[in-house]
Order: structure tokens, then C-alpha cells, then sequence
């Protein structure tokens, strides 16, 4: 779940009107011409090749499959183009942990200058002293944030458990980001995207597993990749569910 480190190349190429840009990241143990092409959810192209490849081969690869890429890219764009500006009035729709809720805007002239925001039932309620977007935003970054702080905590000592190289619990911090989950750095810090704790417990599972694996294998290595098919077989099939609601939670 890394963003390209500093040390991914970037590259373009033309392909009829549009150009598309990608990142190569060096991935020493990717047998040789095994070149893997990833499209984000936020419309990144990420090229995985084996060190000492060519940038004319890197270049090849891609162009070859330029058509995937650039059909992916543009179901990107569509879905993105759909997505209406959040109001943050009543009966706007909100996610928590993968169930939908619906958001409920209280205004009461004696509550305090800083909204707050609770669960109720199927709403999320929000008291605010004024109708102001601004604030009622607000209200709920911090109910979603205090959430996620809970929910990581529990659900990072579950999924290390059981993980032998894990020998205490890493430090794990909050910071919103637009385009992440989540990323382990090299001192072995996970940082997590508290918008995370929108989706369901498995995608949560996954994102966590996926940066402790990088506590062992801080690539994207076929031993990385074994480390996850060994602990979370179905990770493919929940990593997809999580990519296709990377548009609704991280831009809500």
C-alpha cells in the first residue's frame, strides 16, 4: 500500500490523444523480464521490474499494454466524473466499517462553537450551533478519526498476533491522505488513512497485514507476496472490493 518511494523513476508515453505517466519501482527479486503493471484506484500506474532492467524494456512492457492501462484510466475518470460534491446535510449517505448510515444535522443555538457528532442508531448525528458546512465537516473528521485510532488498535493487535516476526506491536499513527491506505516506513512506523476505518473489517485486516508483511519484506517481492498469500489467502478478492470503494471513501 506504498506510494512510489523516491527512488521510482518516472516515465511517460504517448498513446493516441492522451499521455500516460507511470513509476517504476525496482523490485530486486522479480525474476528476470517479469515486469508487473499495477492501475491504482487514485489512477496511478506503478511498473514493478526486476533491477538492471532497461528503461527501453520498462518502455516496451508498458506500451504493451497501453490498451489496459488506458481503459482502466478512463473507467477511472467516468466514475470520478459521478461523484457529486458532499453537502454535508441530512440524509447524505456516510460509511463506518462497510454499512451505510445516513447523516443527520441537528442545529441547536446553545451548543457549543465546535460541533459534535455521535452515533444514533442508522445515523450519524452532528449538533452544531449553525448550519455551516465547514463545521459540520469538521465534526465528523474527528468522529471518523477517534474511531479509526479505536478500531486500528484493536484490529492491528488481532492481525499481528499471529505473525512470528512480529515481536511487539509497531508504532501506528493517523494521517488522511488521498491517495493511500497506508504505508510502513523503513524505520518499521505504519501510518494509516483513518477514512480506512469506512470500509469493512477484512479490508482493515488487509491494509494491516499488508504494512506488517513489509516489516519483514519492505519491497514488493515474490517472498512479500507469499508472506500474504500465506496468511490471508483471499487477499486478492478483499484488495479489489477495497479498490472499488477507494473513490466513494477517500473523496467522501
Amino acid at each position: 500500500m506504498k506510494a512510489p518511494s523516491p527512488a521510482a523513476e518516472l516515465q511517460s508515453f504517448r498513446y493516441g490523444d492522451e499521455r500516460i505517466g507511470f513509476a517504476v519501482r525496482p523490485a530486486p527479486e522479480r525474476q528476470v523480464l517479469s515486469i508487473a503493471i499495477h492501475v491504482e484506484p487514485d489512477g496511478r500506474v506503478l511498473v514493478d521490474a526486476p533491477t538492471g532492467t532497461s528503461d527501453a524494456a520498462v518502455l516496451a512492457a508498458v506500451k504493451k499494454r497501453a490498451r489496459w492501462i488506458s481503459r482502466h484510466l478512463q473507467e477511472i475518470r467516468a466514475r470520478r466524473a459521478l461523484m457529486l460534491p458532499r453537502e454535508y446535510v441530512s440524509g447524505e449517505s456516510l460509511m463506518y466499517l462497510g454499512r451505510r448510515y445516513r447523516l443527520k444535522v441537528v442545529v441547536d443555538a446553545d451548543a457549543p462553537a465546535s460541533a459534535s457528532a455521535c452515533m444514533r442508531g442508522a445515523f450519524v448525528e452532528v449538533t452544531t450551533p449553525a448550519r455551516d458546512p465547514a463545521v459540520i465537516q469538521a465534526a465528523l473528521d474527528a468522529w471518523f478519526r477517534a474511531r479509526a485510532a479505536e478500531v486500528f488498535a484493536l484490529r492491528l493487535h488481532a492481525v499481528a498476533a499471529p505473525l512470528r516476526w512480529v515481536k511487539q506491536l509497531p508504532p501506528l499513527r493517523l494521517q488522511a491522505m488521498k491517495v493511500q491506505w497506508g504505508s510502513c516506513s523503513p524505520a518499521g512506523r505504519i501510518t494509516l488513512n483513518p477514512h480506512l476505518v469506512k470500509t469493512p473489517r477484512e479490508c482493515i485486516d488487509y491494509v494491516l497485514l499488508h504494512e506488517l508483511c513489509h516489516l519483514r519484506h519492505h519491497d514488493h517481492s515474490q517472498r512479500f507476496y507469499r508472506a500474504l498469500d500465506s496468511h490471508m489467502p483471499q487477499w486478492r478478492a478483499i484488495k479489489a472490493r477495497l479498490d472499488g470503494m477507494a473513490d466513494e471513501v477517500l473523496c467522501a
